[in-house]
């Protein structure tokens, strides 16, 4: 690993909320000045409620750098449950039911690409129909070795795991890929899809998010142990250095000595 990736420590989740949207706001006018698009890619589980935390604040009038412009927005899921749309398991369900339902409409709306439903009992066609989705909008698959996110929104589960990427795993693994099927997920529900490492430590950016007393063993784990940087997550961290940024709160660093950075921004 080169430059180490960055930790920010809140008080709280409120107060980690305001700073979040500092760092995903830059990161949107970085992309847009760029390509006039803004391609995210998110997971489920607590992330998307302090998502809309983050985002769903009035902008402040006297900063014009201080508003989603969601329209412009594509949103990706990292990694998806072969179940309905609408199952309780479904994080496109737990995504729009948190964030993307409640945006006003001032704001525009985002396009969103969620897994397909034909595909649901078969993983491997599941993944396959998900990747081609990502060739269709980051360019020929043999002109682009791994598409190209904007920002990774990830949560960091306690065993390490990010997306469907789970310790030991042997879609660790994989290089060419983008896209993966999960058949034997540890936790239910057993079949999903997940971006694949190359395609995470690809992106300009890459967030996690971990609250809470819950996170501080992994997180201490991964952020200061050999073990640890070879989880999932620790993997990224390794292998996207400064790319990456831990958005924490006391709880969830208590007892770390990894070093904390102070502005986001």
């Amino acid at each position: 690993m080169g430059h180490p990736p960055s930790l920010f420590s809140f008080p709280t989740t409120a107060d980690l909320a305001p700073n979040l949207r500092t760092y995903i706001l830059a990161a949107q006018a970085e992309s847009l000045k760029r390509h006039n698009t803004f391609r995210v890619a998110v997971s489920g589980g607590s992330l998307p409620k302090t998502l809309a935390q983050a985002l769903l604040s009035p902008p402040n009038p006297e900063n014009p750098d201080d508003k989603p412009e969601f329209d412009k927005w594509e949103v990706f899921y990292a990694d998806e449950r072969c179940v309905p749309l609408d199952h309780e398991d479904s994080n496109h369900r737990l995504v729009r039911q948190e964030w993307l339902d409640k945006i006003p409409e001032d704001l525009g709306q985002p396009k969103v690409h969620h897994i397909d439903v034909g595909k649901l009992d078969d993983p491997q066609e599941a993944a396959d129909s998900y990747e081609k989705a990502l060739v269709s909008v980051f360019a020929s698959r043999d002109s682009v070795r791994v598409p190209g996110f904007d920002l990774l929104l990830l949560g960091c589960g306690p065993d390490g795991h990010t997306c469907s990427l789970f310790p030991g795993y042997p879609q660790l693994r994989e290089t060419d890929a983008w896209v993966l099927a999960i058949e034997d997920s540890p936790k239910p529900p057993p079949k999903r899809i997940t971006l694949s490492l190359p395609v995470v430590v690809a992106a300009a950016k890459i967030a996690f998010v971990a609250t809470g007393e819950g996170k501080q063993e992994i997180l201490k784990k991964i952020l200061e142990t050999d073990e640890g940087r070879q989880l999932p997550c620790g993997l990224i961290n390794e292998q996207a250095g400064d790319k990456v940024s831990w958005f924490c709160d006391a709880a969830a660093t208590t007892g770390i000595t990894f070093p904390r950075r102070g502005s986001v921004i």
